[in-house]
């Protein structure tokens, strides 16, 4: 049976959800769209991001990395990305990331484009991956996660700024694991 995906755009209020067993599925069927978007040049397009932690609440978005080889790749597939109604927003401040606006007739999601070895990927997959191995403190995040977003329930910057000691922290530890 096919999961229903619903289309939706997250209005400007911080929500977090429980788990939905759907992500993964979403995950699955934009990554096809993607690969369709940026062919050959992606050498891997990863989930990534509290949405890609089975069990985890989380806002109802999905992070996504389209993985290139290397930086002169980045230029051509901002290209085709726009070419399949993705904005393209520059870096955000994170050198080594650009993000995009999804298009509007899909549901939203955060989509990002990085060398396969680069700062912002190795964070990203390294922070997933520490939540997935430890459930004990994916359980904390989750819970400071849901007390950010009643305390700044309409300033995701809040939100996100609220996240980032915690964030540091898990890629401290997650650091510490790879070198022992």
């Amino acid at each position: 049976m096919d999961a229903v995906i619903i289309f939706f755009r997250m209005p400007g209020a911080v929500l977090i959800v429980p788990y939905d067993p759907n992500w993964p599925i979403m995950f699955e069927r934009l990554r096809g769209c993607l690969s369709a978007a940026v062919g050959d040049l992606a050498v891997a397009i990863e989930h990534v991001g509290s949405t890609a932690v089975p069990g985890l609440a989380s806002k109802p978005i999905l992070d996504i990395d389209i993985v290139v080889r290397s930086e002169p790749d980045v230029g051509e597939v901002i290209v085709r990305l726009g070419e399949f109604g993705y904005n393209h927003r520059g870096d955000l401040g994170i050198r080594g990331r650009e993000a995009f606006h999804s298009p509007r007739d899909i549901f939203h999601h955060h989509l990002y484009l990085v060398a396969q070895d680069s700062e912002p990927l190795r964070n990203h997959i390294r922070f997933r991956d520490y939540l997935r191995a430890n459930p004990r403190t994916a359980e904390d995040y989750q819970r400071l996660k849901q007390a950010l977003a009643e305390f700044f329930r309409d300033d995701r910057e809040g939100y996100t700024n609220g996240k980032a000691e915690f964030v540091q922290d898990v890629l401290r530890r997650a650091s510490e694991t790879l070198s022992a």
